[in-house]
């Protein structure tokens, strides 16, 4: 296995938020929901593994509509980040490569 491979990082629902996140600065949940199309609830358990790992910081705020809360990444998070997607480039490259035929 490709040592830059996140196990973690590879479970879907993280791997999506984590992507989604790493071209922005902060960015609000419902937006982060919307486009992971996921429940609130279940958005929530991911950003609270995601912080818990150090990948990404979460900021609560109060203003006269409410509370908000906001998402980025850590640089942690953002260098794990490249490192997988460079460890999937790798391994989706080594498949198109000319196989050797065993005798």
């Amino acid at each position: 296995m490709d040592p830059d491979f996140d196990e973690f990082l590879h479970v879907p629902a993280r791997l999506s938020v984590v992507a989604l996140l790493s071209p922005a600065d902060w960015v609000e949940f419902g937006f982060v929901r919307d486009k992971v199309r996921t429940s609130d609830s279940a958005l929530s358990k991911q950003v609270a593994s995601l912080a818990e790992a150090g990948y990404i910081e979460v900021r609560k705020t109060r203003n006269r509509t409410g509370r908000q809360t906001h998402v980025r990444l850590t640089s942690h998070g953002r260098l794990a980040f490249q490192r997988h997607a460079a460890a999937l480039q790798r391994i989706v490259a080594a498949a198109h490569e000319p196989q050797e035929s065993g005798a």
